[in-house]
């Protein structure tokens, strides 16, 4: 707990400053871990690139210097530039969708059917992130959608941090909980070399523990420190645009819901990744800016817009990205993995499968990606588990747990750092919220994980 004390009492650099710094670490770090790799071959079944275990050597360093570190960012960004595209193209897409008045138009209904119980809005919204977070691992979709989630905060009394409470929060328990997620479980399963969505009622009863879990936090926080005002004021200067004629403020938001329907189907069943939801976007702001007859030039200037106002969150993602990028120019990613897991096999087991969780857990903070995760260690641990007698099915659910709550607090999280941006959101306020939950969570994946060796859960 004193841990946690001094954590939230820490005054943190602007998220810029604190990810350029993780960067220069990384470099230094180079030059001081050793250098080694793993053997890679492609899997058969995931179509990734996977390493091979036991076959872990020390290689050439390869240190990074100062300049390359710099160089690291704008390929960061370059790598990154596929998520860095749909921040842009969403934000730009809903600020089209804002101008014609529907959005507000949805929230000031939503706020007089919730009149006096504004408080109901944080478990409404929760699962319906936490939903995206399970289904489809919802984050970065977050950014864009963070303007209209502060309207409807306000709307109902809540400030900035319970709109990131009810939104990221949910969406990152959902991913890391999840009995179905394409990005996490199922890839993990995959490798281990277990039958796909196998042990998913288990998961889905301690998926629903932990919503309860961050939803009931979210709300103590809000009713602590909100004030829920009878009937909302709608702000002055508010757009008008179309949000006093039905029709057009129904054919809006429907193009809204058929962009969302239309990518998780494309997800779930077309393979498709983020290039093909930012066209999805771009269509639907196109589509609404015409719809609301906001007219060509309106639409383009709204566009114009989202894209300033996604500026600072989209670049957040490249800086984080850059992290990764030293440590891989380094040649110590491998290195650090190795010689975190290792020493677990020599625990008793169930000592072993919680330990495996924890090195999860700092294992992503150097490599910032649930599925990238997944296919660096869960070929590692496999054999590994094998020798200690630990299910499989265990060793994956320590990688989620481990890897997926520690999406809610580490600064290598882009999407996480971008939310906070766009929420105006100090990291260190986020911290004093999500640390105490964090810390209940991951208690709640130990004892799935205890019971689960229990029950020999397979």
């Amino acid at each position: 707990m004193k841990i946690f004390s001094s954590l939230t009492r820490a005054r943190f650099p602007d998220p810029l400053t604190l990810l350029t710094a993780c960067v220069l670490l990384g470099a230094a770090a180079s030059w001081v871990v050793p250098a080694g790799q793993y053997a890679r071959h492609e899997d058969a079944v995931t179509g990734r690139m996977v390493v091979v275990p036991d076959t872990y050597a020390a290689v050439d360093p390869a240190p990074v210097g100062l300049f390359e570190a710099l160089l690291a960012i704008p390929r960061g960004l370059i790598a990154a530039a596929d998520i860095i595209f749909l921040v842009f193209l969403t934000g730009g897409a809903f600020v089209v969708v804002d101008r014609t008045g529907a959005l507000r138009a949805a929230v000031d209904a939503l706020a007089r059917v919730l009149r006096g119980r504004g408080i109901l809005v944080i478990p409404v919204v929760s699962l319906f992130f936490a939903t995206g977070g399970a289904l489809l691992n919802t984050q970065e979709e977050i950014i864009a959608l963070m303007p209209v989630l502060l309207i409807l905060a306000r709307r109902v009394g809540f400030d900035a941090t319970t709109a990131v409470a009810m939104s990221l929060g949910p969406a990152a328990v959902g991913s890391a909980f999840s009995p179905i997620n394409p990005f996490q479980v199922v890839i993990a399963q995959q490798l281990a070399e277990l039958p796909v969505l196998s042990g998913g009622l288990f998961r889905l009863v301690f998926l629903l523990l932990a919503l309860g879990v961050w939803i009931a936090g979210t709300m103590r926080y809000a009713q602590r420190v909100c004030a829920f005002p009878a009937a909302a004021e709608v702000a002055a200067g508010e757009p008008t645009g179309v949000s006093g004629r039905g029709g057009r403020t129904a054919l809006v938001m429907l193009m809204v819901l058929l962009a969302f329907g239309s990518f998780t189907f494309g997800l779930l069943r077309l393979d498709w990744g983020f290039n093909e939801m930012s066209a999805v976007f771009l269509a639907m702001g196109i589509a609404a800016g015409l719809l609301g007859r906001l007219g060509v030039q309106r639409t383009a200037e709204a566009f114009v817009e989202g894209f300033r106002e996604m500026a600072y969150a989209a670049m957040l993602i490249g800086f984080a990205r850059a992290i990764y990028v030293v440590l891989e120019d380094g040649q110590i990613v491998d290195t650090l993995v190795h010689g975190l897991f290792i020493p677990t096999a020599e625990l008793p087991l169930t000592l072993a499968a919680v330990a495996m969780m924890g090195v999860q857990a700092l294992v992503h903070v150097i490599v910032p990606s649930v599925s990238g995760q997944a296919v660096l260690t869960i070929p590692i641990l496999t054999p590994l588990s094998d020798l200690v007698g630990l299910e499989r099915q265990l060793t994956v659910l320590a990688y989620q747990y481990g890897a997926g709550l520690c999406e809610l607090l580490t600064p290598t999280n882009g999407a996480l750092m971008a939310v906070l941006a766009a929420a105006g959101v100090r990291y260190e306020r986020w911290l004093r919220f999500a640390l105490p939950l964090w810390g209940l969570l991951t208690g709640l994946g130990v004892i799935a994980i205890i019971i689960g060796i229990a029950t020999g859960l397979d």
